[in-house]
């Protein structure tokens, strides 16, 4: 078993593994443990009901978080003709069609968010072994398959903080929300965004509680467990 850092166990010392914190004391709590020597991420974890052997209980959706996720996001559009000028104009980092297929075919994969319109599906399909493992594969399900006139305000989310989500194996939800340096605001109010959005995408199938149990973290810091029912009380102002 890998021996925890000095520094992780001290920011552990401050946790009460027993106890279930409110969002905003432990937002607190992971911002004063995020103390490595970059930016760290702040991620949340969620458990939830669904039954991952059944595809209709697959929770993914998207959210535009307020606050961002504080970094660059570098967005790849699929794009040929007029839909690639408003690609470009909408600020897309790589814009092209059958050119971006190869080079990703070669290996590269120097993007984050990739979007294409309806009609270069059929050109980028084969991509999907590549992109799919990913989550890099554009999908009409994830609004990434779009058509010309929603291609600006698509890249213009998806550079503002658009984030995807989905449950794994394990029917648990891991996503990014932010970085450590944001203020305990922004951080809660994309926590409350996030949270909202993942409830709503509740499968029809699912009985009782959807989601069981939640936990905030940072990219180097342990985990702190959150109150379910305060977070869930949460209203996205």
């Amino acid at each position: 078993m890998k021996k925890q850092s000095k520094r992780y166990q001290e920011a552990a010392q401050r946790i009460d593994r027993s106890k279930s914190y409110e969002p905003m004391e432990a937002v607190q709590l992971v911002k004063q443990n995020a103390s490595a020597s970059f930016d760290e991420t702040v991620e949340l974890h969620l458990r939830t009901a669904s039954d991952p052997r059944q595809t209709e209980q697959t929770v993914r959706g998207v959210v535009v978080l307020p606050h961002g996720l504080g970094r660059k996001i570098r967005v790849l559009a699929f794009a040929a003709g007029e839909a690639a000028i408003i690609a470009r104009q909408a600020g897309a980092d790589h814009v092209g069609d059958d050119d971006l297929v190869q080079r990703i075919e070669g290996g590269w994969l120097d993007f984050d968010v990739a979007v294409a319109t309806p009609d270069l599906m059929g050109r980028i399909g084969r991509l999907g072994r590549i992109l799919g493992r990913r989550g890099l594969m554009p999908n009409p399900r994830t609004g990434t398959v779009v058509r010309p006139e929603d291609l600006s305000r698509t890249i213009e989310e998806a550079k503002k903080g658009r984030v995807e989500f989905r449950t794994d194996r394990t029917a648990l939800i891991h996503t990014p929300i932010g970085k450590a340096t944001f203020s305990e605001l922004q951080l809660l109010e994309n926590l409350t965004t996030m949270v909202a959005t993942v409830a709503r995408q509740r499968p029809s199938g699912v009985k009782g509680q959807f989601i069981r149990s939640a936990y905030l973290t940072s990219t180097m810091g342990p985990s702190v467990k959150l109150d379910l029912l305060a977070v869930l009380s949460l209203e996205v102002e």
